[in-house]
């Protein structure tokens, strides 16, 4: 019987990653560009890579498989780019500027003058007000107009509207009138897809739930197409298993599932990384802080392990930081630069030297691809200081050449700063990596976090040839290059547990704590997560089920998570043992500690995950490598000049014997870069560690 496989993709903006897991054998990589016009295409084109490095077809692969995990940065690029549905806001009468108003004044730096004031995620013209009305308790105030809400809707037919978003004033206590606005919504546009606030996402912050019922509502058309043109060409070539989607939470779930919910797709990619981050930390790092970083062709993504914890947070924003829309829900804390292998270098009027945010993506690429590409990138200037070879660009199966990467250098940056061409390249690359070590200070300073105590794990087909000048500039030794680095998301989308999270608001003070209520909305709460259990997890290995609370001083702004030792209040001790929590949390997150107040309950939550299989299933893929490899490659080193630089394959380096640089490591999916001042070790796992010299 031929061996089950397990598939994992990533499709990024500029490469699609693969990672192919055989029971009992190493997982294999494969890397190949995405064809943005239909990610689809470079999906089976990574296919066709392991189909042929296997002497298989992908027909066959596919048949053999029983679970496909895919992660896409589609939804967000549409966001990003304009390109959602055509979506009409519904809301509670005399309540139309919700999106416009924000959070209070609109800009998120609120007194910052020189930054337009943001367009609202759906713009006015296609905001309708219904009227109705509900108290904070949930008590009807003013009965749903059914008749205008039916003069609303034909006025949505009449715009031509794709989709419709529905939040209503305190619609999380009491659903009644969006379930009604739904069902009329169903039977007069049928062919509409639809959002209900109060069953995406049931929470209080009236801005967050509304930016986030309008964000999932204008991605339903282009997503549910989206997936099921990817299930059917899966399906065509002979896939029969279970297709899973990595979702901004860190966990997967079933394509339909997110089809339905699209904005859990919004991040699916980036947010694998932390999660392979942890596993190879465990593996060969020997702690657990750890900075883990991706280095994409777009984008350079970091995220910081504390405790062996994968950080989340609430403020994840789609699109510009300080104009972009906030998603609403908590979120794998990734933070992402544009400086990746496609950024584009440029000179600007006053002969300062920028790299990125704009990329050339994977079409036309970087100039050495020679497709059209006229701009100086990150990659080219890799190419020409010698740190990659061109005839064994991802393994030579993507063509570059030096002269086009050469001449667009020279011609851009070189040129307008009166530099020769090698150190030209080395600008580029320097001042890249500049950008990344700023991303990297900012989430670790900003949390307490000392960059130079935690492990830098360097991922991404990039990783290898920035992370050694980042470890200089911060401090952080060792740097950890995980076998699986070019494909680290992939690999943490393989790794990932079916996730969900519900929630309930139910405000409840601690001085005055009705444990019979508390406990009803946990037993409901758990009653959710057993279903999950026994709907998607049915089959799973193990299943594990937390409670937390989101809590607050009393009448404090905002909640903090806390996280719940037991599922119930059995006594008054335990509701004191989460007073006490509580203040811990808030100590250890703003130095303030005040015993003194009221801890006030607003939301209740339950977190459930179903792990599908054991992570020691996944074992370190092994860097094939190529006949004839080794000997030297002029490369050019900032201190050094242009030298004949030893160049090694990741399979011929010994166990646990340090190598001196300067040297370059290749394997056909990477390469990494060893200065002189640091040393290059390879792990049992064939994972390599890069030490500073003595």
């Amino acid at each position: 019987m031929a061996t089950r496989l397990t598939f994992a993709a990533d499709t990024g903006g500029t490469f699609t990653d693969l990672v192919v897991n055989s029971a009992g054998g190493a997982a294999r990589l494969y890397k190949r560009p995405t064809t943005p016009s239909d990610p689809v295409i470079g999906l089976f084109d990574s296919l066709g890579a392991a189909a042929d490095d296997m002497n298989s077809s992908v027909t066959d692969l596919l048949e053999r498989s029983d679970l496909f995990v895919f992660g896409t940065t589609l939804a967000t690029n549409a966001i990003v780019t304009s390109s959602t549905a055509r979506t009409a806001l519904l809301v509670t009468e005399g309540h139309p500027d919700i999106l416009l108003l924000r959070e209070g004044g609109g800009r998120r730096t609120l007194f910052d003058y020189s930054q337009e004031y943001p367009e609202p995620y759906i713009p006015r013209a296609l905001t309708f007000e219904i009227r109705e009305r509900l108290s904070a308790e949930g008590e009807v105030l003013t009965a749903l107009d059914e008749r205008q809400a039916l003069e609303v809707i034909a006025r949505l037919r009449e715009a031509e509207v794709e989709a419709v978003a529905v939040c209503l004033i305190w619609s999380m206590i009491n659903d009644s009138h969006e379930t009604r606005i739904g069902e009329l919504l169903e039977s007069e546009l049928p062919d509409v897809p639809y959002t209900l606030s109060s069953r995406l996402n049931p929470s209080v912050r009236e801005y967050r739930r509304t930016s986030s019922t309008a964000i999932d509502a204008s991605l339903k058309p282009l997503m549910s197409r989206f997936f099921r043109h990817l299930e059917e060409e899966l399906r065509s070539n002979g896939f029969n298993g279970r297709l899973l989607i990595m979702t901004s939470s860190g966990g997967v779930l079933d394509a339909e599932h997110v089809a339905e919910t699209p904005i859990h797709s919004i991040g699916s990619g980036p947010a694998g990384a932390p999660v392979a981050g942890r596993r190879f930390a465990a593996l060969d790092g020997g702690g657990m802080t750890a900075i883990v970083t991706d280095a994409g062709g777009t984008t350079f993504d970091v995220s910081v392990l504390r405790d062996g914890e994968i950080p989340t947070t609430r403020e994840t924003m789609v699109g510009d930081q300080k104009a972009g829309y906030i998603t609403g829900f908590p979120s794998v804390d990734v933070r992402s630069v544009g400086a990746g292998g496609g950024s584009i270098a440029w000179v600007d009027s006053g002969g300062m030297l920028h790299v990125g945010p704009m990329s050339a993506g994977a079409d036309p690429g970087p100039a050495c691809y020679k497709r059209g590409g006229d701009r100086p990138t990150v990659t080219d200037a890799c190419l020409v200081l010698g740190y990659l070879d061109p005839d064994y660009f991802l393994g030579g199966e993507v063509e570059v050449a030096i002269e086009p990467a050469a001449g667009v250098i020279r011609r851009h940056v070189a040129e307008p700063l009166g530099l020769d061409l090698n150190e030209a390249a080395s600008a580029i690359l320097t001042l890249a990596t500049e950008r990344m070590v700023t991303a990297i200070e900012e989430i670790t300073l900003n949390q307490g976090i000392d960059p130079r105590r935690g492990l830098l794990i360097g991922g991404g087909g990039g990783g290898g040839l920035y992370c050694t000048g980042i470890a200089h500039r911060l401090g952080c030794w060792p740097v950890l290059i995980p076998s699986a680095s070019a494909a680290l998301s992939a690999t943490g989308a393989m790794l990932s547990d079916l996730r969900a999270t519900y929630t309930a608001t139910e405000l409840m003070s601690a001085r005055v704590f009705d444990r019979e209520r508390a406990n009803a909305v946990l037993d409901g709460l758990h009653a959710q997560c057993r279903d999950f259990c026994k709907g998607p997890g049915a089959g799973s290995i193990r299943s594990v089920i937390t409670f937390a609370v989101e809590a607050r001083y009393q009448e404090q702004v905002w909640e903090i998570e806390v996280p719940l030792a037991r599922p119930e209040f059995a006594s008054d001790d335990d509701v004191a043992a989460l007073v006490e929590s509580f203040h811990d949390t808030h100590d250890a997150l703003f130095a303030v500690r005040d015993t003194g107040s009221d801890v006030e309950v607003l939301t209740w939550v339950a977190h459930v995950s179903c792990s599908l299989q054991d992570a020691d299933s996944l074992k370190p893929p092994s860097a094939p490598g190529r006949s004839g490899a080794g000997g030297t490659r002029r490369a050019y080193f900032p201190d050094l000049g242009v030298i004949d630089t030893p160049v090694h394959q990741v399979q011929d380096l010994e166990t646990g014997r340090r190598y001196p640089g300067p040297l370059l490591v290749e394997s056909p999916v990477t390469t990494l870069v060893v200065d002189a001042r640091s040393e290059v070790a390879c792990s049992a796992n064939e994972s390599l560690l890069i030490y500073p010299r003595d």
